[in-house]
C-alpha cells in the first residue's frame, strides 16, 4: 500500500525529533518515549500485550525531569505534526486547482462563475462590493499557548519542508535535511512556555507578525485576482484595481477594556504607533523598491505632464534621474512618507537620507501621488510595468491607510454606568425628587435623563473635579479615540462595543460618554453633526439575544439615534452576538438555536426601518464558541443577515492556523468573501427568505421544542446539580490554565471560583484538555431522545415520523446540518476514558461519581442520538479524516495521562517536597496543556 506525502512527510519529522533527543537527552529517555509511545497505540488498538507496562504505569514511574522530556516530545512531535498537514492542505489545494478543469468550491473563481450563471452581472458583484465591508477581527482572547519564538521556529521548518517537497536532486535534499534537523534542533531546544506574562505590547507585537508574514502580501493579491476575475467574467469594461475597499483587517488589541485592567489610554495609542509604524515601513520598503525598478526614461517613451510636475516637486537635483521621472517623483514621495511616518510614529523609519519635504495629510494624498505615476505609465505602454508592484502598493494604501487596521474599543455595560453615576454626583445633579443615584434609577428614567444630557452644551466632566481611577481611565481612552481619528483619520477607531448589553440605557451611555470627551457634537446644537464612534450593541447571553430585537427597535426608534445612524454610519448600524457567552449560559444547542432566531428578528427589525443591519459574529476557535468552518457557517445564515455586511473574530489558535503562511492565509480570506457574495447574491433575498421560512415552518417547533430541553438538561448539570462547580475546578486543569502567561486579561471576571464569573475561553478551553469538551455538545442527546419520544405536540404521529423529521432537516436545512457537522467532529474528539482518570482528581467519591455519571450518560446518549439520525458512526462517511485523528490520539493520549498524573502529584502528592520540586511540577503540567492544545487544535 503506498504511504501518502503526509504519512511520509510526518514519518520524516517524527524520525528527526528522535534522532535530536537521542543526541540531546540519551538513550534512556528516548527509549522510554519510544515506549510510552507503543503503549498508547496499544491502547488504542484495544491490544493488552502482558509483557509490556500500561500506559498509565510507565508515566506514574517518571520522575526527576523526565515528565518534562517526555511532555515536549510528545508536545513538540504534534506541532510537527500541524506543520506538515498544513503543509499538506496547501499542496492538495495547488493540485487540486491544477487537476480540476472547474474552480474549486468557496474560490473567488467558483462563485463569480455561479453568480453569473444565475443570472448575477459582474456590474452588480461590483456594486455590492462598494457597500460591502468584510472584517475578520483580530482579538487577543487566550487561547494561543506558542510562544513567538515556537511559531518562528514552525514557520523556519515549514519553509524548509516546502523547499524538500520542491526538489528533485539527491544531493540538494541531503543538505535540506541536515537544515530542517537544524531547525528541528532549535525547536527542541526552545523554552517551550513564556516565563512571565504577556502584556499587552506583546499581544499588539504578535498580531503585527502576522500582518508582515500575510496580510500585507495577500490581500492587495486577493483584491487583484477579483478586479481580473469582474473584468473577465463577461463583456462589462470595469476599471482595473485599486477597487473600493470592502475587506479590511480590524483589531480588538490596545481597546478591548473588558475585563482587562491592564488596558488603557497609552496601550490605545502604542498599539495605533506600532500598527502605523508598520505600514509605513511596508510603504517605504516598497516605493524603494519602485524607484530602483521604474528605470524608465521619458527619452524613451512619453509620460504625462502630472508626472513631470510630480517629478519636479521631489526638488532632487541628481544628474543620474535627469531622463528618468518616474525615479524623480518617487524619491519625492518617498521623502514626504518619512517625514509623515516620522510625524505619526514619532521615529524616523526612512532606510535612506531624504530631501526637506511636507508631510501628507491623509493616505489619499499619498494614493492620489501613486495614480499620477499609474495612469502615465497606464496610457504610455506601462500596463505591464503596473502590475509588478504598483498597483499592488495602491490597493495595500486604499485598504491599510496609515493606521493598518481599524481599533475597536470596548467595555463592559457596568462600567459605563459606574462612570456616568460618578459624573452626575460629582457635577452635583439632581436626578429625581428621591436624590437617587444614576445607577439607582429605574430604565424609563435613565432614557429619559441621558436623552437629556445628549442635548446639552454644557459638560458634566469639570477639570476642577477628581475622579476616580476608574472613570479618569475611561474617559482619557475616549480622548485618545479622539486624538487617535485625528490623526490617522476616522476609520482607524470606529466602533465603540457594549459587552452585556441588556437594556436601551446601556448604548445611550455611551454616546452620553462620547459627547464628554470630544468624539459628538450636543444633539439640540448639531442635529446633523454626529461623527464619533458606532455604539454596538454586544448581546451575549440567551435571555439577551432573546432581547435583541425589541432592544434595536427601540434604539433606532429614538430620533436622535436615528440622525447619527444616517448621518454619521451611512444608515448602517453594527450588532454584535455572542457564541462563547449564550453557549456557556445555555449550552450548544440552545445558544445555536437563539442566535439564528435573534438574526432572523434582528433583519426584520432593520428591513422595516429601512437601515441597514451588519453583524458581527463573536465566534472563538472551538465549536462550542461558534468555531468550524467559517464558509459554511457562512452560508447557514438566515436570509439578509450578510447582504455584504460581516464581520467576526479571529481569536487564538485559529489566528497561527490560518494566517502564519501567506498562500493558506488567501486562501482563508477568500474563502470569506466568497461567501458573502454567495450569501448575498447566489439566491434573491425573496426566495431566500421563502426557503428560509419554509424551513423554520417546518421545522421550528421542533428545534424550538428541543432548544427548551437541552438548555434545562444543561442547566441542571451546569449551574443546579449540588457540588458541580467543585468538580469542575478539581477534576480539570482551570486553575493551572489561570497561571499560563498566554495572555494579558485575567480568566476570570473577578477573583473567585464560580463558574458564573468564569471567562467562557477558559471555560471551555478547560473541558477541551480533559477530553470532554462538553460544550459543545452537552443536552443535545437529550433534547432529541425527549422529542423522539414526547414530541407529539409537534408530529403527533408515530416516533418514526419524528426520527423522519430530524434525518430530513440533517440533509435539508443547512442551519441544522453544519450544527451536527460540527457536534460529529467534537465528539469523535472526545473520550470518556481519559475524562474519568480527570474525575478521579475529586477526592468526595460520591460527588465524583454523580457528576461523571451524569456526564457519560448524556455523552453515550448523544452518540447514539446521532448515529439514528445519520444512519452510520461518528465520521464514517470521511474514512480519511477518522484515520487521521485516530492516529493523532495516539500521540496525545500520553500526554493527557501525563497531565492527570501531574495534577495528582501538584496538588495531593507533594507537601513535603521542596519549593523548586513544586515549580518543576507545574512546568511540565503547562507543557501538558500546550501539546495537548496543539494535538487538538480549535480547542480554545
Amino acid at each position: 500500500m503506498q504511504i501518502s506525502p503526509l504519512r511520509q512527510e510526518i514519518r520524516l519529522l517524527g524520525k528527526m525529533l528522535g534522532e535530536i533527543i537521542y543526541s540531546c537527552e540519551g538513550k534512556r529517555l528516548f527509549d522510554t518515549i519510544e515506549s510510552i509511545r507503543r503503549s498508547a497505540i496499544r491502547l488504542r488498538q484495544n491490544k493488552k500485550d502482558h509483557d509490556n507496562e500500561s500506559l498509565e504505569e510507565y508515566i506514574s514511574k517518571l520522575e526527576g525531569n523526565d515528565p518534562n522530556t517526555v511532555a515536549r516530545a510528545f508536545s513538540y512531535f504534534m506541532h510537527l505534526v500541524n506543520i506538515a498537514e498544513d503543509n499538506d492542505q496547501n499542496r492538495r489545494h495547488k493540485e487540486h486547482i491544477s487537476e480540476l478543469n472547474y474552480p474549486i468550491r468557496g474560490s473567488l473563481k467558483d462563485v463569480i462563475k455561479k453568480l453569473n450563471s444565475n443570472g448575477v452581472s459582474s456590474y452588480t458583484i461590483s456594486d455590492l462590493l462598494n457597500e460591502s465591508c468584510i472584517v475578520p477581527v483580530l482579538t487577543a482572547h487566550p487561547t494561543e499557548i506558542q510562544r513567538k519564538s515556537t511559531l518562528d521556529a514552525h514557520r523556519s521548518i515549514s519553509r524548509k519542508l516546502i523547499e524538500r517537497n520542491n526538489e528533485k536532486d539527491e544531493e540538494s535534499l541531503k543538505e535540506i535535511d541536515l537544515e530542517l534537523l537544524g531547525h528541528i534542533a532549535i525547536l527542541w531546544q526552545t523554552r517551550i512556555l513564556r516565563y512571565s506574562s504577556l502584556t499587552v505590547n506583546d499581544e499588539i507585537e504578535n498580531a503585527l507578525s502576522y500582518y508582515r508574514s500575510t496580510f500585507l502580501i495577500t490581500i492587495p493579491k486577493l483584491y487583484r485576482d477579483l478586479s481580473n476575475l469582474l473584468n473577465n467574467s463577461d463583456s462589462g469594461n470595469f476599471t482595473s484595481i485599486p477597487l473600493k475597499p470592502f475587506l479590511r483587517m480590524g483589531s480588538w488589541i490596545g481597546g478591548d477594556r473588558d475585563g482587562n485592567p491592564n488596558v488603557d489610554e497609552l496601550t490605545l495609542e502604542q498599539a495605533m504607533v506600532r500598527q502605523s509604524s508598520v505600514i509605513f515601513e511596508h510603504y517605504l520598503k516598497e516605493i524603494f523598491a519602485l524607484k530602483t525598478e521604474l528605470s524608465v526614461s521619458n527619452l524613451l517613451v512619453e509620460v504625462d505632464k502630472e508626472l513631470l510636475l510630480l517629478a519636479e516637486k521631489s526638488k532632487d537635483m541628481s544628474p543620474h534621474l535627469k531622463d528618468e521621472p518616474y525615479r524623480k517623483a518617487l524619491v519625492g514621495i518617498y521623502a514626504r512618507l518619512a517625514v509623515t511616518s516620522e510625524k505619526l510614529t514619532g521615529k524616523n523609519l526612512a532606510r535612506r537620507a531624504i530631501l526637506t519635504a511636507s508631510p501628507y495629510k491623509s493616505s489619499e494624498e499619498l494614493y492620489d501621488d501613486l495614480n499620477i505615476i499609474s495612469s502615465s505609465l497606464e496610457k504610455h505602454h506601462g500596463n505591464l510595468i503596473n502590475s509588478l508592484r504598483l498597483k499592488n502598493l495602491q490597493q495595500a494604501v486604499k485598504v491599510f491607510g496609515f493606521h493598518l487596521t481599524t481599533l475597536d474599543l470596548r467595555q463592559s455595560s457596568d462600567v459605563h454606568e459606574r462612570v456616568l453615576t460618578e459624573l452626575f454626583i460629582q457635577a452635583n445633579i439632581k436626578l429625581d425628587d428621591k436624590n437617587h443615584k444614576y445607577s439607582e434609577l429605574s430604565e424609563e428614567d435613565k432614557i429619559k435623563i441621558l436623552r437629556f444630557e445628549l442635548m446639552q452644551g454644557r459638560q458634566l466632566v469639570s477639570p476642577w473635579f477628581e475622579y476616580s481611577a476608574e472613570t479618569t481611565r475611561e474617559l482619557k481612552i475616549f480622548r485618545a479615540a479622539a486624538k487617535i481619528r485625528a490623526n490617522y483619520g476616522e476609520v482607524a477607531i470606529q466602533q465603540s462595543i457594549v459587552s452585556h448589553t441588556e437594556t436601551l440605557s446601556d448604548l445611550l451611555e455611551v454616546l452620553v460618554i462620547q459627547k464628554e470627551t470630544g468624539l459628538i457634537k450636543p444633539t439640540y446644537y448639531s442635529p446633523n453633526e454626529h461623527e464619533g464612534l458606532m455604539v454596538v450593541p454586544l448581546f451575549e447571553t440567551i435571555t439577551d439575544l432573546q432581547n435583541s430585537a425589541e432592544i434595536m427597535s427601540k434604539w433606532i426608534d429614538l430620533p436622535e439615534v436615528r440622525s447619527i445612524i444616517s448621518n454619521s454610519h451611512g444608515n448602517i448600524q453594527e450588532v454584535m452576538l455572542g457564541y462563547s457567552d449564550s453557549n456557556k449560559d445555555g449550552g450548544f444547542l440552545t445558544s445555536n438555536w437563539e442566535l439564528y432566531q435573534a438574526e432572523r428578528n434582528l433583519v426584520e427589525v432593520f428591513r422595516s426601518n429601512n437601515i441597514k443591519l451588519r453583524l458581527f459574529h463573536g465566534r472563538g476557535g472551538s465549536v462550542g464558541r461558534g468555531g468550524g468552518p467559517s464558509f459554511e457557517a457562512i452560508l447557514a445564515q438566515p436570509p439578509g443577515a450578510v447582504s455584504g455586511q460581516i464581520r467576526l473574530t479571529e481569536q487564538g489558535e485559529v489566528v497561527h492556523g490560518k494566517y502564519n503562511n501567506a498562500e493558506v492565509g488567501k486562501w482563508h480570506l477568500e474563502l470569506l468573501v466568497a461567501a458573502t457574495l454567495e450569501s448575498s447574491l447566489y439566491v434573491s433575498t425573496t426566495n431566500k427568505k421563502n426557503m428560509d421560512n419554509i424551513y423554520v415552518e417546518k421545522y421550528g417547533e421542533a428545534m424550538s421544542f428541543m432548544s427548551r430541553y437541552a438548555e434545562k438538561t444543561y442547566r441542571n448539570l451546569i449551574y443546579e446539580k449540588p457540588g458541580f462547580t467543585e468538580y469542575f475546578f478539581t477534576s480539570t486543569p482551570i486553575n493551572e490554565i489561570a497561571e499560563l502567561n498566554i495572555g494579558s486579561r485575567p480568566s476570570s471576571r473577578k477573583n473567585l471560583q464560580n463558574i458564573e464569573d468564569l471567562r467562557a475561553i477558559p471555560w471551555s478551553f478547560s473541558w477541551s484538555q480533559c477530553r470532554l469538551m462538553l460544550t459543545s455538545w452537552y443536552g443535545v442527546g437529550s433534547a432529541i431522545e425527549n422529542f423522539l419520544d414526547n414530541g407529539s405536540g409537534i408530529i403527533s404521529k408515530s416516533k418514526n415520523d419524528r426520527l423522519s423529521l430530524l434525518r430530513v432537516m440533517v440533509k435539508e436545512w443547512p442551519t441544522f446540518k453544519t450544527l451536527i457537522s460540527n457536534m460529529e467532529m467534537v465528539l469523535i474528539k472526545s473520550d470518556l476514558g481519559i475524562a474519568s482518570c480527570y474525575s478521579k482528581l475529586v477526592p468526595n467519591q460520591t460527588l465524583r461519581n454523580n457528576v461523571f455519571n451524569a456526564i457519560s450518560l448524556e455523552y453515550n446518549k448523544t452518540i447514539e442520538m446521532l448515529r439514528l439520525l445519520t444512519n452510520r458512526d461518528l465520521l464514517e462517511d470521511n474514512p480519511t479524516l477518522l484515520n487521521a485523528l485516530k492516529e493523532r490520539f495516539t500521540y496525545i493520549d500520553p500526554l493527557n495521562y501525563l497531565q492527570v498524573e501531574l495534577l495528582r502529584r501538584h496538588r495531593y502528592g507533594y507537601n513535603s517536597l521542596s519549593q523548586n520540586s513544586k515549580e518543576m511540577t507545574k512546568r511540565d503540567i503547562h507543557i501538558t496543556i500546550n501539546g495537548i492544545a496543539a494535538g487538538l487544535r480549535n480547542s480554545g
